[in-house]
């Protein structure tokens, strides 16, 4: 049986079609928008099936230097709810497919377009075709810490109020891109330790421990922000070595502000 979906999204696709017992779905050659669409519904749920996805590396890699969607597939990843390998050939058109159903996948600005097939011997084929490709592909090497792992050791080894601004401030923002442009996760680290008064060596080393970036990868960072203004750095004295910096905000307009008006405000500084 052939019937046709049309749906508003990518998740609206997922409760029609792949509502039943499947245990594992396949996805094959979603496009950039179709994998962050996928991560954002799974990351809510705990009733979807596994997600085995087959995708193009060049866009694997686009998808995951946005911070905001990778550490949230990492978190997946861990949990054992989604597994993510190269994809070696391009196909037709982007696959959805389990042992009950197959679905093709059209994207439009406004809505998906699908056409479904249950056929049991058709199904049975793509299912097994794609299962073999799947065990055959390479396992995709996402480096990105999970968001769940960022979290709790920011507010154990930073605190609690600088970890609560680090989530507003990422739920504020579009994408968080490690491209040298507007606001990346290191780039937030900062802002939030400088709103809170913590030391520089503090807030690099649990970045760098925790896996977002390496120690001068925080001190180029930091003095970008630095120059711009966005913040300022005050000198500590220590027991034994070179006084410690302490982080602060630098221009009086971002003294104050909430986390999420912090970000709109230093991502203007930046434009």
């Amino acid at each position: 049986m052939v019937s046709n979906l049309l749906e508003a999204d990518v998740e609206n696709v997922l409760d029609t079609a792949f509502a039943g017992d499947d245990e594992e779905l396949f996805v094959v050659d979603p496009s950039a928008e179709t994998i962050v669409s996928l991560v954002e519904a799974a990351i809510g749920r705990d009733d979807l099936p596994k997600m085995s996805m087959l995708v193009d590396e060049r866009t694997l890699k686009d998808v995951m230097e946005d911070f905001l969607v990778a550490s949230k597939a990492a978190d997946l990843v861990a949990d054992g709810a989604l597994d993510l390998r190269v994809l070696d050939e391009a196909v037709d058109n982007a696959l959805f497919v389990s042992d009950s159903q197959v679905v093709v996948l059209v994207s439009t600005n406004d809505h998906v377009a699908a056409l479904a097939s249950n056929d049991d011997e058709f199904v049975a084929e793509v299912f097994e075709t794609h299962s073999d490709a799947f065990e055959d592909a390479e396992t995709y090497g996402l480096r990105t810490p999970a968001i769940s792992r960022v979290r709790e050791t920011m507010a154990a080894e930073i605190g609690e109020a600088t970890r609560d601004d680090f989530d507003a401030m990422l739920a504020a923002m579009d994408s968080a891109r490690g491209d040298g442009g507007g606001l990346d996760e290191v780039t937030v680290a900062l802002l939030v330790a400088a709103k809170n008064d913590v030391l520089l060596y503090d807030i690099s080393k649990w970045g760098e421990d925790v896996g977002i970036a390496s120690k001068a990868t925080f001190s180029r960072t930091k003095t970008r922000l630095e120059d711009l203004g966005a913040i300022d750095t005050e000198k500590v004295p220590i027991d034994v070595g070179r006084p410690r910096l302490r982080l602060k905000l630098g221009d009086e307009r971002l003294r104050g502000l909430d986390a999420a008006d912090l970000a709109d405000e230093v991502a203007a500084m930046l434009a």
